[in-house]
């Protein structure tokens, strides 16, 4: 079975520091051994150098036994001293040798040929020394040579404590800072498990809740700004839901009561056929106006996505489709409707869903505007956008309500009633497509003066 990551964040976090913190302090304390070593070693060859040197000039004014008893007497009794001559022989050995002699290397011979000090480290029985090699000079030729020794015992002994206080402390420390940093990390982390905490009792039925800030202005404010915000947006969307919702469920209510209505009356007594058959046909027309209204419902549902395809479309061909609808409706009003085209313009969409958005802009233009009135569609190109305007002379809309004719299930009761106006979902819908497609959907007007409805569309390129 593999190895899992812990879920937890605190945990992680906890690991990842203590593994970098382990890291850190291995190669620290390797690093200080290997300068520790050094710095010894290069303590122990000036010590060497310095004795030499004392023995040399001793040798030199022939007072070399003296001179290297003196020294071995005194606190540097781990010290060992052999004089040779030109050929090697032993002329003095100092009392801590025993009777055994230094080795003579043949780099030591040649320093010495050369005049230059050689410093080695060699074995002598079971103790490690480190030796130096003088010569001493007369007529400018080496002919004795001075070796001093020290034993690196209490080098090694300085290296072993070390490396046992390492043992004792890298361990110790890590534990410490791992238990520091889990608890600085519980800290840190304390405000993320109660947001976690608070975002579980926000519920469908409570999205007014919010996550509290701290004031700190940072990261986790800034997420819990951030999920606010989200929050916020979730709360419109499903206020917006059981607006929808609700209001569907009444313009559905009415129709079904008014059907229900009609049969109950009509199946109270025996009528006749012909009875029977008017009574079926006005319920057909409720029947029409179920069905018209199921497909607005699907459509606004669907109006708001991303066209799965986009082809070219020419704007000024769906207007003209749209206004063909419109004449016919506006015939029996006595509506003029006709068309102005300035510069010809090709979009990018879905040719069936503006077309929609431009017919019901057409038709409530058509619905709304009196006898003798006028609806006008204007096409053109303006700033590498497509402009579709529709223009009618209708009783206006009041400024607060200019922005509310979008909404779903929306219906003015100075300029529309339930008869004109249905189910108050056309400019809901227009809005959507258009601004699926990238595109907005505005209004002007002035009460008295007639509205205009403009669609901008970016123009398709190449």
């Amino acid at each position: 079975m593999g190895w899992r990551a812990p879920a937890s964040i605190h945990t992680r976090l906890t690991l990842w520091y203590t593994s970098v913190l382990l890291i850190t302090l291995l190669v620290t304390s390797g690093f200080s051994y290997w300068l520790l070593t050094l710095a010894l070693a290069q303590d122990v060859d000036r010590a060497l150098l310095g004795l030499a040197e004392v023995i040399r000039e001793a040798v030199a004014a022939d007072r070399a036994p003296e001179t290297a008893e003196a020294i071995a007497d005194s606190e540097f009794r781990d010290q060992f001293v052999q004089v040779v001559d030109a050929g090697g022989a032993p002329a003095y050995l100092s009392r801590g040798l025993k009777g055994q002699t230094l080795p003579l290397s043949a780099a030591a011979r040649e320093g010495a040929r050369r005049g230059r000090p050689t410093l080695e480290t060699v074995q002598v029985g079971r103790r490690h020394l480190r030796l130096v090699t003088l010569p001493v000079l007369r007529d400018g030729r080496p002919s004795q040579l001075v070796q001093v020794g020290v034993s690196l015992s209490r080098s090694h002994r300085a290296l072993a404590r070390y490396a046992e206080t390492l043992v004792i402390l890298v361990p110790l420390g890590l534990a410490l800072a791992a238990l520091g940093g889990a608890l600085v990390a519980r800290k840190a982390l304390k405000p993320v498990d109660e947001m976690s905490r608070t975002a579980r009792r926000i519920t469908a039925e409570h999205l007014a809740r919010r996550l509290e800030l701290r004031g700190t202005g940072d990261e986790l404010d800034r997420l819990a700004e951030t999920l606010n915000e989200m929050l916020a947006r979730l709360e419109g969307a499903f206020a917006e839901m059981r607006r929808f919702s609700a209001d569907a469920a009444h313009e559905l209510r009415t129709p079904l009561t008014a059907l229900k209505g009609g049969l109950e009356v009509a199946l109270r007594a025996a009528r006749s056929p012909r009875e029977y058959r008017e009574v079926l046909v006005a319920r057909l027309e409720e029947v029409d106006r179920l069905i018209q209204l199921a497909e607005d419902l699907l459509l606004v549902g669907r109006s708001g996505a991303e066209p799965a395809s986009r082809s070219p479309v020419d704007l000024e061909q769906i207007a003209l489709e749209a206004l063909d609808i419109g004449a016919q409706l506006a015939q029996p009003r006595g509506v003029t409707v006709r068309m102005e085209v300035g510069e010809p313009v090709t979009v990018l969409g879905d040719a069936a869903a503006l077309q929609r958005a431009v017919r019901n802009l057409v038709e409530n233009a058509v619905k709304f505007t009196p006898a003798g009135g006028l609806v006008e569609v204007n096409v053109d190109s303006r700033n590498a956008s497509g402009v579709l305007s529709v223009r009618d002379t209708g009783p206006g809309i009041p400024p607060g309500d200019v922005e509310r004719v979008f909404e779903p299930f929306v219906r003015l009761d100075a300029a529309r009633d339930r008869e004109s106006g249905g189910a108050g979902l056309g400019l809901s819908i227009a809005r959507s497509i258009v601004t699926a497609h990238g595109g907005t959907l505005t209004l002007e007007t002035a009460l008295g003066r007639g509205s205009r409805f403009t669609i901008h569309l970016p123009a398709a390129t190449g």
